[in-house]
């Protein structure tokens, strides 16, 4: 069983910046077509990884680490980028 965290301060704070809560951002581990993918940039201190799976009809994208077995989020929105990223994805496999 996947397990999760995330501090409640970032949670608020995406909230109100992206209108998405880190509970409902853990749906995205749940699409069976998810991508998961290193995020090289930021993966200095420990290494940081993008989810983009979908979520009642959207594509979300879900910035987390792993700390202690756990998926720690601390990132979720609705980001151009990674729909493009997810559809793209998506469009390969259906060929």
């Amino acid at each position: 069983m996947i397990s999760f965290e995330w501090d409640e301060k970032k949670e608020f704070d995406n909230q109100d910046k992206h209108g998405l809560s880190f509970y409902e951002a853990q749906k995205a581990f749940l699409d069976p077509l998810r991508i998961i993918a290193e995020d090289i940039e930021h993966s200095i201190i420990e290494k940081r990884y993008y989810c983009f799976g979908k979520v009642d009809e959207e594509i979300i994208t879900v910035r987390f680490t792993y700390r202690d077995r756990k998926i720690r989020i601390f990132g979720a929105g609705y980001w151009r980028k990674g729909k493009k990223i997810y559809e793209e994805a998506q469009s390969k496999i259906h060929k």
